[in-house]
């Protein structure tokens, strides 16, 4: 018996799309996606968020996901991957302006695998987040694409999946190809980053008032990380500022339900920490 039901777009695009868009940056959203989207394009447009590189696929539904939650906020989701498993119609080299910054988040098998090399090639810097779907791709699938990318992100159970498939712990492959980063999130234990030079930062998990819905939660921070990444920030600068959009997520229902401006997620930020590693001066970002 589920007594409660709600419908919510979502979606890891979406969702990065949406946080990014509510802090003032352009992304650009790329999918396919089914003959039911009309109403989901209708929101994104009134959103103001961009849908040029979203294809339609009129044989087919869009991705949809029913998860299940207990009073712990414990899930279990059933995943329908509808027109996401041809991702790869698209093609990278169909963008026509410039991007400063992509993210491979999870986006079905086909893509996962298509779109690291035509990023590499188009001399695109991108986040490689295989997310849910890693169990779907090979082990030296990973390591082709995750040396293939900068930042490699993982949460903690990612981060195990990832060793057991390709033997190798994601850490030790920073500074290997074109990798400069691997970002792994904790949940309540905060987040931490390898670097090339052989450093570990670990930053805490942003303080929350009550813990409403964790869905979403890593795509705010994967968010926050581009976000940041496009600023030319530190990286203690952008763990602190994506665990506190991931900690205002979690205080909302749904994946896109979250206020996320930029001036309040300063203030919140810097109440957040005792030593905020508040960047000098924000610079309006130009498209990510």
């Amino acid at each position: 018996m589920t007594p409660e039901l709600r419908r919510e777009f979502g979606g890891c695009g979406g969702n990065i799309a949406y946080t990014l868009h509510q802090l003032g940056a352009q992304p650009l959203l790329m999918a396919t996606v089914g003959k039911d989207f009309a109403s989901y394009h209708d929101y994104l447009t009134q959103q103001g968020i961009r849908t040029d590189y979203i294809r339609v696929l009129p044989a087919h539904y869009t991705a949809q996901c029913f998860i299940n939650s207990d009073q712990d906020g414990n899930q279990i989701t059933a995943f329908h991957p509808g027109a996401m498993d041809f991702a790869d119609q698209n093609q990278i080299s169909e963008v026509s302006e410039a991007v400063n910054w992509a993210i491979v988040a999870p986006t079905g098998r086909a893509g996962d695998i298509a779109f690291p090399p035509q990023l590499a090639a188009a001399d695109i810097p991108f986040i490689f987040d295989p997310g849910q779907e890693l169990p779907l791709l090979s082990g030296e699938e990973l390591l082709h694409c995750a040396k293939l990318a900068h930042v490699l992100t993982l949460n903690q159970y990612e981060a195990e999946l990832f060793a057991e498939r390709t033997g190798h712990a994601p850490d030790t492959l920073v500074g290997q190809g074109q990798l400069q980063a691997v970002v792994m999130t904790q949940g309540a234990g905060g987040s931490v980053v390898y670097l090339t030079d052989h450093t570990t930062l670990h930053v805490a998990a942003a303080p929350i008032s009550q813990a409403v819905d964790p869905t979403g939660c890593g795509d705010a921070f994967r968010a926050g990380v581009l976000y940041g990444l496009q600023q030319g920030w530190t990286w203690l600068s952008i763990l602190q500022f994506a665990s506190v959009l991931g900690a205002i997520k979690i205080e909302h229902q749904g994946g896109q339900n979250h206020p996320c401006r930029l001036p309040e997620v300063l203030q919140r930020w810097q109440s957040a920490y005792a030593e905020p590693a508040l960047p000098p001066a924000h610079h309006p970002v130009c498209g990510a």
